[in-house]
C-alpha cells in the first residue's frame, strides 16, 4: 500500500494539509511541520518508524503530484476493421457538441486523424475554439486524456521528463513527470496547449516523441538514461497561434510542424457567431446577441482589409464574454468598455484604433444611429458678437 502524501495550503494563519482526494490531515501533523513544508514548497509523506509509529516527512511536490495522476482502464474499444473505422468517422458528426462551431468536413478530419493515431495541430486565431475542439475530441472518443499547458511551462525538462531530488532517507533519486506516465497510457489523447508559446527546449524534447519512426522519450536525468516508448494508440493534439500579431509566440520549427497533421479552425461569420451566442445564452435578447456578433464580424473584416483602421479583431472569446455580461445585466456599451476597448490602442486620438471600435459599438448602442462621436467643440455663446447672429 502506498504511503499517504499531502499538500499544504495556507488559509489565513492556518496551514491545512489535504491528500489528492481532499481528505484533511491537518490535525495529524504538527503545526511546525505543516508551516515549514508550505514555506519550502514541499509536500508531506506519512511514514512509519522502527517502533511502528507514524511520522510525516517533507518530500518534493512531485511526490504529491504523482498521487493525482489518473488511473485508466486500458481496454478502450477502438475500431480496428477498416469498415468499422469508416463507419465511425463518417457518423461522428453527431458527437460534436453544439457549442463547437466547426463544419462537418473538418470535424470528420479531426476524428479520422485521432482514430488513425496522427499527431494533430489545431491552428487559428486566438479565441476561435482550438482548445474547445481538442477537448471535444477527447470527449467524443471517450479515451483517457492528459492536459499540458506548454505556454505556461517554466522548466521544460521538469515538465516533460522529471526531476532529480535528494532525500535524507532515500538519497538522490529521480522522479519522473506526469508526461512520462501519460505517454505510457495506451490510447491516451495528450493535449499540448499553446505549443507555439513553448520554450525551444520543450520542442527539442518532443521531437523524438512525435516522430512516427521513433516515438520514444529518453529520460536522460535518470540513472541509466532509460528510454520510454510511446504506448500504442497514443494521439497528441496541440494548439498554436500562428501569425505576426502573436508577439509572445515563437516561430515554430518546420521539422516540428511536419510531425503534425494540421487542422485549421475557421473564423466564424456573424450568423455562426450569433448561433453560438444564442446556444450559450438563450435568455439574452436576440437583437443584442446579433449586435455583438455583427460588431465582432465587422472588426474582423476591417482588420483583414489592406487599408483597415485596426490591426487586430475581436475574437469569439471576447464575444462570448460580452454576451455573458449582457446576461448579467450589463449594456452593450458597458460590456465593450470593460472587455473590448482595452484590447485596442488609443494612440492617435480621434484616428486611433480604439476610437474606431468605440464608433462601431456606438452605432448599435444608438439603435443604428451613425452620429459622429466627435462633434466639433461647442462654441461658448457668451463669446459670440452681435455680428455672428
Amino acid at each position: 500500500m502506498k504511503n499517504i502524501v499531502v499538500r499544504v495550503e495556507k488559509s489565513g494563519n492556518r496551514y491545512n494539509a489535504w491528500d489528492c482526494n481532499d481528505n484533511k490531515y491537518t490535525s495529524q501533523i504538527t503545526t511546525g511541520a505543516r508551516k515549514k513544508a508550505y514555506e519550502n514548497g514541499m509536500a508531506l509523506e506519512q511514514r512509519v518508524n522502527k517502533s511502528g509509529k507514524n511520522y510525516w516527512w517533507a518530500v518534493p511536490m512531485s511526490e504529491y503530484e504523482a498521487t493525482t495522476a489518473p488511473v485508466f482502464e486500458t481496454s478502450v474499444d477502438v475500431p480496428q476493421e477498416h469498415a468499422e473505422v469508416l463507419n465511425f468517422i463518417h457518423n461522428s458528426y453527431s458527437l460534436k457538441p453544439k457549442g463547437l462551431m466547426m463544419n462537418e468536413l473538418k470535424w470528420k478530419y479531426l476524428i479520422r486523424s485521432a482514430v488513425r493515431g496522427k499527431n494533430i495541430l489545431m491552428t487559428g486565431p486566438a479565441g476561435c475554439g482550438k482548445t474547445m475542439a481538442a477537448k471535444s475530441l477527447v470527449n467524443a472518443l471517450d479515451r483517457p486524456d492528459f492536459y499540458f499547458n506548454m505556454g505556461g511551462t517554466q522548466d521544460p525538462r521538469a515538465t516533460l521528463i522529471g526531476n532529480v531530488h535528494f532525500d535524507k532517507k532515500k538519497g538522490t533519486y529521480f522522479s519522473e513527470s506526469l508526461f512520462v506516465k501519460a505517454i505510457q497510457t495506451p490510447n491516451a489523447v495528450i493535449l499540448l496547449d499553446e505549443l507555439s508559446r513553448a520554450h525551444p527546449d520543450a520542442w527539442n524534447i518532443l521531437m523524438t516523441v512525435l516522430d512516427a519512426g521513433q516515438r520514444y522519450l529518453r529520460l536522460d536525468e535518470a540513472n541509466g538514461q532509460q528510454t520510454i516508448n510511446v504506448a500504442e494508440g497514443v494521439t497528441f493534439v496541440a494548439t498554436a497561434n500562428i501569425g505576426n500579431e502573436y508577439t509572445s509566440t515563437r516561430v515554430m520549427d518546420k521539422a516540428l510542424m511536419d510531425r503534425f497533421t494540421i487542422v485549421e479552425m475557421d473564423v466564424l461569420d456573424d450568423k455562426q457567431e450569433t448561433e453560438l451566442l444564442q446556444y450559450m445564452f438563450p435568455h439574452v435578447d436576440v437583437s443584442d446577441l446579433v449586435a455583438v456578433a455583427e460588431i465582432a464580424n465587422t472588426s474582423r473584416v476591417e482588420s483583414n482589409s489592406e487599408s483597415g483602421k485596426i490591426s487586430t479583431a475581436i475574437s469569439t472569446r471576447s464575444s462570448v464574454e460580452m454576451a455573458g455580461l449582457l446576461f448579467d445585466g450589463f449594456g452593450i456599451d458597458e460590456a465593450a468598455q470593460v472587455c473590448v476597448y482595452p484590447q485596442f490602442s488609443d494612440d492617435g486620438g480621434v484616428d486611433s484604433e480604439r476610437t474606431y471600435i468605440r464608433q462601431l459599438v456606438q452605432k448599435y448602442v444608438n439603435d443604428g444611429s451613425d452620429d459622429d462621436l466627435f462633434n466639433v467643440e461647442d462654441i461658448d455663446e457668451e463669446s459670440l458678437s452681435d455680428d455672428d447672429f
